[in-house]
């Protein structure tokens, strides 16, 4: 683990490779899994604020769920996270002509509607945070849906950090990321030394 101020991030979101191929996995990763994208407690309450500027942008199976369940709820270890359709995907899902899914909060953060991108979880994927006593660790996720996005990353030659770079500068700001910067190049001499 390399600690950058209060976080701890793991060596693979050096030595991983990895770009989003959304031609080859049509975003299952919005589909997948048994729960919704994980939330933060602050953006419980920014879903319970957007939900009318994001209604447009929902499909008629999400607005259900969400009047069903929510919107957002507590999965089985308590945490919270976004509500399902059917047990199924995302009930913030669209899905484009293709079958590729859609962020419809995204899709409304685009047109304006919005002032909120998407959850920070989605956004940093395959980035996984994991909050401890006094550090947050950012782990890599491998998961097999994504295996496309791997094999893309390591024919680009992109680090999961550089890939996820927009994303953590929004976590955690210009000045921490350029300090994962230095850190690769300090890793990287080191590997040639």
């Amino acid at each position: 683990m390399i600690q950058i101020e209060n976080t701890l991030l793991s060596e693979e979101l050096f030595e991983k490779q990895f770009v989003c191929d959304l031609s080859a996995c049509k975003g299952a990763c919005c589909v997948e899994g048994d729960a919704g994208a994980p939330l933060e407690e602050e953006e419980i309450h920014k879903l319970e604020e957007i939900q009318d500027q994001i209604r447009p942008f929902l499909r008629k199976e999400g607005i259900e769920a969400i009047e069903k369940q929510g919107a957002w709820e507590m999965d089985k270890d308590g945490d919270y996270v976004t509500p399902l359709v059917n047990g199924k995907e995302c009930a913030y899902v669209q899905f484009a002509e293709d079958g590729t899914t859609l962020c419809a909060i995204e899709q409304a953060y685009n047109a304006g509607a919005v002032d909120w991108k998407k959850p920070i979880s989605c956004h940093l994927y395959p980035v996984r945070l994991t909050p401890l006593k006094d550090f947050t660790a950012l782990n890599y996720h491998k998961w097999q849906i994504c295996s496309a996005a791997c094999s893309l990353g390591e024919a680009l030659k992109v680090k999961v950090y550089q890939f996820a770079k927009d994303s953590l500068i929004r976590k955690f700001g210009e000045d921490w990321y350029a300090q994962v910067q230095e850190a690769d190049k300090l890793l990287e001499e080191m590997k040639k030394s």
